[in-house]
This record gives C-alpha cells, sequence and structure tokens, in this order.
C-alpha cells in the first residue's frame, strides 16, 4: 500500500514567522501533534511538535505570544514521498525516531502520515509496531 493511501491530505501548517501561541493554538483546535513549517511557496522549512513548543520555549522560559516557531522547530526533517510504501514510511519512523511524517512531492507538502495511519496497513503492522517499540524505547532512555 502507498503512503497517498493513508496520509492525511488536508495539512494544517505554520509559517516560520508565526509564534509559538499561534502554533499551540493549532496543535489544539486540530488535535493534532505536529505542524509542518512552510514558507509562502508550500516547501517545508521544518516541523514543530507540542513538545518543541514545550522544551524549546516553555521550559526555558521564553514568552510563546513573542517566540517565532523558526527558533523552535526542527529543520532538516525526515519527509516521504505520497508513492513510498507504507512499510517503507514505518521503516524510517523507526530509524528517525518520529511518530510523523511530512509527506512532499514536487518540493510541496501534500500531507501528513502518522504511525496511527500505518497501523491500519494490514501489510506494515509489523514494521509499524516495530517503529513504536523503537520510538518508545528511545522516549524513555531520554527521561
Amino acid at each position: 500500500m502507498q503512503v497517498k493511501e493513508l496520509m492525511e491530505g488536508s495539512v494544517v501548517s505554520v509559517t516560520p514567522d508565526e509564534t509559538a501561541a499561534e502554533a499551540a493554538r493549532l496543535l489544539a483546535r486540530h488535535n493534532v501533534g505536529s505542524l509542518p513549517v512552510c514558507g509562502e511557496d508550500g516547501g517545508l522549512r521544518g516541523v514543530v511538535t507540542d513538545r518543541d513548543i514545550v522544551l524549546r520555549c516553555v521550559a526555558i522560559e521564553e514568552d510563546p505570544a513573542k517566540t517565532q516557531v523558526q527558533k523552535i522547530m526542527t529543520r532538516n526533517c525526515a519527509t516521504i514521498s505520497p508513492q513510498a510504501d507504507a512499510r517503507e514510511a514505518a521503516q524510517l519512523m523507526a530509524a528517525k525516531q518520529v511518530r510523523r511524517l511530512p509527506v512532499v512531492e514536487a518540493d510541496k507538502v501534500v500531507g501528513m502520515v502518522s504511525l496511527g495511519d500505518l497501523s491500519q496497513c494490514r501489510s506494515c503492522d509489523m514494521e509499524a509496531a516495530l517503529a513504536l517499540s523503537e520510538i518508545s524505547e528511545a522516549d524513555h532512555q531520554a527521561e
């Protein structure tokens, strides 16, 4: 099964100049854990997560209403093509220790795929479970 069959195609994103507070409101409103950070051209600049906001802004006592997303986002994040196999996405998530991947085509973000999306694919059950196991193990080691 291809990533495009599993991904969420309606993508909510932020620009690098938006604030951490604005990003947090979007995360809450759309009940997601990460947002792609896109330039005016729609090209991916990075990803900002709820964890980024907490650890790179709130925990160091920066003002979320004044801190731009570009200061706290993760740059050079892993991406995947909509034509890629779902098992490849699960393997990439495990290797990069991430739960979500931006789906990029022609330098534009066209979707997001998560471990939850992959868990719906019977042909990649094992890869999704392995990815979750490896990510969870890394999370526990970081604590």
